[in-house]
């Protein structure tokens, strides 16, 4: 019984690991966040397993049934859409309960947007806090406003149709001058990575329409 974090491509299907290929080929049931997404990965390699819905919707309803096919003896492959599991995506309330039932568990490296996003931000790396996606509403003037006085390289995931809200949030909260880079379409043919003040990558964003999943990197308070 063992159950795998599998990180599946986030854009370009060659970029996952054999390792992760032969995992797949392996378990005996493959869960998906979107089984319609993960099949055509797993249509690509070649890979025909039996694969079920596992996502936000219905985590807390089957989480203690897989929990017990796995002490059953079963091994499972946990696939997000994109990038690795449980990174702002399900995946840490199975692999929580697995623990606490003694079930093994372990994550393959592998592809999550924000590392290549951080890497070719040109912002200090060295130290970083990673915020995913932010709030909608509630909670998200207090979070802001504790981000303003951040030190440290700020990572923020964020929708297409947010991001020029969101970036003039930033400007509002963290001042126009801020240092940032948006990264969009990772690993994409149509890739784009903008950098500069906060101000001038959100008049970039409002002239042009905004595709793809967005990573935005903010540097920390000087």
């Amino acid at each position: 019984m063992k159950l795998y974090i599998v990180p599946s491509p986030i854009g370009n299907l060659a970029d996952i690991t054999y390792r992760a290929v032969k995992i797949l080929e392996e378990a005996d049931l493959v869960l998906a966040e979107d089984t319609r997404t993960s099949s055509v990965l797993l249509k690509h390699y070649q890979i025909n397993k039996p694969i079920t819905p596992y996502h936000q919707h219905n985590e807390h309803k089957i989480t203690q049934h897989l929990v017990q096919q796995l002490l059953d003896g079963k091994t499972m492959a946990l696939l997000t859409d994109a990038g690795t599991p449980g990174v702002s995506d399900p995946g840490f309330l199975l692999v929580r309960e697995c623990t606490r039932a003694g079930i093994a568990v372990e994550c393959l490296p592998g592809a999550t947007a924000f590392v290549p996003a951080l890497v070719d931000s040109g912002i200090p790396m060295n130290r970083f806090a990673f915020e995913g996606f932010l709030p909608l509403k509630k909670g998200r003037h207090t979070l802001l406003t504790q981000l303003a006085t951040e030190e440290r390289t700020i990572v923020f995931y964020e929708s297409p149709m947010r991001l020029v809200k969101t970036l003039a949030d930033f400007i509002q909260y963290f001042g126009p001058e801020r240092p940032c880079s948006v990264s969009r379409e990772l690993t994409k043919m149509f890739e784009e990575t903008k950098r500069g003040t906060l101000q001038e990558v959100h008049d970039y964003f409002s002239q042009k329409g905004v595709k793809g999943e967005i990573v935005v990197v903010v540097q920390g308070l000087a």
